[in-house]
């Protein structure tokens, strides 16, 4: 019963590599490649993303102003009552 959690199975042919906490750098090649990196895939991904989006929101825009009109009443139906 000596053994601790992380010594539970002894595994053969497997190497581990560990790096401290304080080897590592947190934001590597943060402005010389992320932003540059985040600008591409926003690009590439853009014009397939946008167009039908934009058309979806002009069609629901479209069809809640149907909607709306549909829903008013008709003032012409009411001018002769007292």
């Amino acid at each position: 019963m000596g053994r601790h959690f992380g010594n539970l199975a002894k595994v053969r042919h497997v190497i581990t590599y560990t790096l401290s906490p304080f080897e590592q750098r947190a934001f590597p090649n943060y402005f010389s490649k992320g932003i540059p990196n985040v600008w591409r895939r926003f690009t590439a991904s853009f014009f397939k993303v946008a167009p039908p989006m934009i058309l979806m929101y002009l069609t629901y825009s479209w069809g809640n102003s149907v909607h709306q009109q549909g829903k008013r009443k008709n003032p012409a139906d009411y001018e002769n009552d007292e």
